[in-house]
């Protein structure tokens, strides 16, 4: 950040009196600039025995497959976000079940939260930010061109989870190194 978003001043890094990080602050205006981590919200779509992906048509990992998932917006609640990415990136539309994961990124400064959800019909497409969208069991999910661990994490999860019978909620953080 070079400029206040309040006055247009150049911004210096100082920490602030009470606080205990740096932060952008305005010496014009005395306007503190908070940063703070994005939020990613997504479904894992499910239908009989399969799960919905989305081949990704943008950076990163352009080509590799990921469940539907994207930002949170301003003025929306997680599941709203999570329905919204849902059918911007496969035309999806779905029933949230509940929470299922939610991964730390602190490398990046984000947070994924994954839904599970079921599919409410089969009447899905390809958005602009996918390629193609396709329902997959877990014998035939492409597992070495996922997009991103998280997604991986949250669909082992879920097949594991099947597979005893219940469903728990996950969390983790997920460290930069693979």
């Amino acid at each position: 950040m070079k400029f206040c978003s309040a006055c247009g001043s150049s911004v210096t890094q100082t920490i602030p009196a009470g606080d205990n990080r740096l932060r952008f602050v305005c010496p014009e205006c005395d306007t503190i600039h908070y940063q703070n981590p994005k939020m990613v919200v997504g479904t894992l779509p499910v239908w009989e025995d399969k799960v919905l992906l989305c081949k990704r048509a943008i950076e990163p990992q352009y080509g590799k497959w990921t469940l539907p998932a994207g930002f949170m917006e301003n003025h929306e609640s997680t599941q709203e976000g999570a329905l919204r990415e849902t059918f911007e990136e496969a035309g999806a539309r779905v029933e949230i079940s509940h929470l299922f994961t939610l991964y730390n990124l602190p490398y990046i400064s984000q947070v994924y939260l994954m839904f599970r959800a079921r599919l409410l019909d089969l009447e899905f497409a390809a958005g602009p930010e996918s390629l193609e969208v396709a329902l997959f069991t877990e014998a035939e999910i492409p597992w070495d061109q996922l997009a991103f661990r998280t997604i991986e994490q949250t669909l082992r999860r879920y097949f594991e989870d099947r597979r005893n019978g219940s469903f728990d909620f996950h969390t983790a953080t997920i460290e930069r190194n693979r």
